[in-house]
């Protein structure tokens, strides 16, 4: 009972579903589904809970969150596929599930944070070490894969575009983490070993996705130390950034035929030649039909539910060749949002992507910046949420750094506030003239 009245119930069973969420989305899928339970279960665990639900609405980035699913229940009115719109109404309940935990469920502790961040990195550079042995078992084969566009999945079967993600933010995460206060000296030597291993993993497996990703986060960082007037470090990481990717394509294999694959791909679309066998042109394709149906469908778009239908009957009037099961999804978040939602839902997306760079505080966390950077990065070449392990990846970081982030910082606000009306009381009773 007092494990319960202490609120460290509540706290180890959000734990838990941290715990158990990174390690779904390394290898048990099983465990996702889990964690949003055991995140509600750590809600209704809270002592506190009729006080702290009400912090649940009273959050900005959860409400924005919550936005996304009444927006997808509006589109009822106007929907035509029923079954996939049922489908992804329980598939939204992860945006309200998630950050219900974070807000009213009694909140981690510094090292319990820091020991689900620990486990996200070092996992993932565990499951890219593994496959980077399966690759290095037969590099002949992998190489000729990659020379006509195929990508290497992850050991655990993690598809490649959310897996090079995961190793770029693993990369930047690692970094951040080994600043913890917390962290000890093997930790940290750990976390920078898991952030080389990233490195190496995505430019032997020449990732495309996840090598856009790393470099666009480390160009960004360079231009953030050119504004805080570290010149000399934000030209040598500028010059790194010039220099590496040089370095790998003379270096590997792999990153050569990745750019020559890329290169007679896009060739392939812009010459109107036969695109069945080319992945980068068929999204090509797909984003062109995705603008015919967007020029139709601009204020509220389809419905997020009929995005799929609306693909196919575009490819009906123009098919650029393709065969059936080569007419691909558009591989853009944005234009997925702007044809589902149109300008309403895509206004909705870019404020939960977005909205937290408006707020100081949020600024003020390097690992909030990386995790918006990367997740609006990899959106522009993939439609992320569309996928169960991106949409889970997604709302898993958004739950535990925005939201939380929000909620920590509106209980130090409040914290101060009471510190500062504490002070100032024996300065009132002292000014107050005795009675004669």
């Amino acid at each position: 009972m007092q494990y319960y009245l202490s609120g460290r119930l509540s706290q180890y069973l959000l734990w838990l579903a941290c715990v158990a969420g990174v390690v779904g989305l390394l290898a048990a899928r099983f465990l996702v589904a889990l964690a949003p339970v055991m995140g509600v279960l750590a809600v209704l665990a809270n002592p506190d809970l009729r006080r702290d639900l009400s912090r649940y609405v009273r959050n900005g980035a959860a409400m924005r969150a919550a936005a996304i699913v009444v927006f997808l229940l509006l589109s009822s009115l106007y929907t035509s596929e029923w079954p996939v719109w049922r489908h992804e109404v329980f598939r939204s309940l992860t945006w309200l599930g998630v950050p219900l935990a974070f807000t009213a469920a009694v909140p981690l502790a510094g090292g319990q944070r820091l020991a689900v961040g620990a486990l996200f990195v070092l996992g993932t550079a565990g499951v890219g070490l593994a496959t980077l042995g399966q690759y290095l078992l037969h590099p002949e084969a992998a190489n000729a894969a990659i020379k006509i566009g195929q990508n290497m999945q992850a050991i655990t079967l993690i598809f490649h575009v959310p897996f090079g993600l995961m190793l770029a933010q693993a990369f930047f995460w690692g970094l951040l983490l080994r600043r913890h206060p917390l962290a000890g000296l093997w930790l940290r030597r750990a976390l920078l070993a898991a952030a080389v291993v990233a490195v190496v993993v995505l430019h032997v497996l020449a990732y495309r996705t996840g090598l856009l990703v790393l470099y666009t986060g480390l160009l960004a960082y360079a231009g953030w130390l050119l504004t805080r007037r570290h010149v000399a470090l934000g030209l040598g990481v500028l010059l790194l950034l010039a220099a590496a990717p040089r370095l790998a394509y003379q270096a590997l294999p792999s990153v050569r035929e990745r750019v020559g694959a890329t290169v007679w791909d896009v060739q392939q679309f812009q010459l109107r030649h036969d695109i069945n066998n080319y992945s980068l042109a068929r999204r090509l394709a797909a984003a062109e039909t995705a603008g015919y149906v967007i020029s139709e469908n601009w204020l509220v778009g389809v419905g997020p539910a009929d995005t799929h239908a609306a693909m196919k009957r575009q490819y009906a009037w123009r098919d650029y060749g393709l065969s059936l099961k080569n007419r691909v999804e558009v591989h853009n978040q944005y234009l997925e949002a702007l044809m589902g939602g149109g300008l309403i839902g895509l206004g909705i997306w870019l404020a939960v992507l977005l909205w937290p760079l408006t707020k100081a505080w949020a600024r003020r966390n390097p690992a909030i910046c990386f995790f918006i950077l990367t997740q609006a990065t990899v959106m522009m070449v993939a439609d992320m949420l569309s996928l169960q392990i991106g949409l889970n990846l997604f709302v898993f970081g958004y739950g535990f750094l925005v939201v939380a982030g929000e909620e920590a910082n509106k209980r130090a606000s409040a914290a101060t506030r009471a510190a500062e009306v504490t002070e100032l009381m024996p300065e009132r009773f002292a000014s107050t003239p005795e009675p004669n």
